[in-house]
């Protein structure tokens, strides 16, 4: 299931391989992460691994139970549905707030964003695909300037990323995840808050139809 350890990095490694292996449905919700397989799989000592464990459980990917160890997460359809009802108020009142002040410069920063999107199209780790997905949402309500709000809103992205992670994948396609920021970034350009608000209700929609679809088929 996993790759031979490349780094001197023990944790970050490991935690991305236990990652992929949820994004990639071969640890599944539910699944115990077994710190002696782990580390006989990984040849190292059971330490990295817990701590590996310790580092997904602070990204919502597993859960630890008292003399029981870590267990992938499980998450139910209306744990979901809160995720995006939540998501969609606060990066529509960001997006309201950041077109009204958003610079050039900022507005580069969003396209270099989209370019790394369409560059991890072709990438083998799902994880990573997520993780800079929900970078560009960041970044966008960081431009709001409304630093409550940001911190809100890391706290549901960490949700968020953790139930994609879990179901796998965003789209079928993984150049969707990029194709469907393009109207955000055009509406952005313009400085048109209409425009920004239908592209966004449109992405996380969608976004949220595609997570519950293959939810449901992993149920």
């Amino acid at each position: 299931m996993f790759l031979t350890l490349q780094t001197t990095n023990l944790v970050q490694e490991i935690a991305q391989q236990i990652g992929d292996a949820i994004a990639k449905g071969q640890l599944k919700p539910g699944d115990r992460i077994t710190e002696l397989r782990l580390a006989k799989e990984f040849g190292t000592s059971r330490a990295p691994v817990r701590e590996a464990a310790r580092l997904l459980e602070s990204q919502g990917l597993v859960v630890s139970s008292p003399r029981r160890g870590f267990f992938v997460r499980t998450l139910s359809e209306c744990d979901l549905d809160d995720m995006f009802e939540l998501r969609m108020a606060l990066e529509l009142h960001a997006a309201e707030l950041a077109v009204e002040r958003i610079t050039d410069e900022e507005i580069s920063q969003l396209k270099a964003q989209l370019a790394k999107l369409h560059a991890l199209a072709t990438h083998e780790s799902i994880n990573d695909q997520i993780i800079e997905d929900y970078e560009f949402h960041r970044m966008l309500c960081s431009f709001s300037g409304n630093k409550r709000l940001l911190k809100v809103y890391d706290e549901i992205s960490l949700d968020m990323r953790a139930g994609i992670t879990l179901i796998g994948k965003l789209y079928d396609d993984p150049e969707r995840i990029a194709e469907t920021h393009e109207p955000i970034v055009e509406a952005v350009e313009k400085r048109d808050a209409p425009l920004l608000r239908a592209a966004l209700q449109h992405h996380i929609g969608v976004a949220k139809q595609y997570v519950v679809k293959l939810f449901e088929k992993r149920t």
